[in-house]
């Protein structure tokens, strides 16, 4: 747990140095003069697209003109498995039941006192 902290304080240390230099530059650009505009040229118009010739789309066959798709086999039949009967299980015995009431605790009389 140790290790982590020290990994996490010296990457945190790390990351704001790292940050000083970003701000550090960020005001630099901020004090520099404006920037002269550029000029600016006119693109030429685009092409236009040429009209291609389309493609001729060949005929296919039509699906009532294909031949059927023959019968599926009749699949066997399996014979039939005797079912296993399962002997009935033995009855269990009763579980004791636990008392729910605390005995007394005897009390003793205390021994007789010495007398004068």
């Amino acid at each position: 747990m140790g290790y982590f902290n020290c990994f996490a304080l010296g990457f945190f240390v790390a990351l704001s140095l790292a940050s000083i230099d970003v701000g550090v530059a960020a005001r630099h650009l901020q004090q520099l003069p404006p920037m002269p505009t550029l000029p600016t040229t006119t693109l030429p118009p685009f092409p236009s697209i040429p009209n291609l010739p389309q493609p001729s789309i060949p005929s296919f066959p039509r699906p009532g003109a294909l031949p059927p798709l023959p019968a599926m086999p009749a699949l066997p039949t399996l014979p039939s498995v005797p079912r296993a009967t399962l002997p009935p299980l033995p009855s269990m015995p009763s579980i004791p039941t636990i008392p729910t009431t605390i005995p007394s605790i005897p009390f003793f009389s205390p021994p007789p006192s010495p007398s004068p």
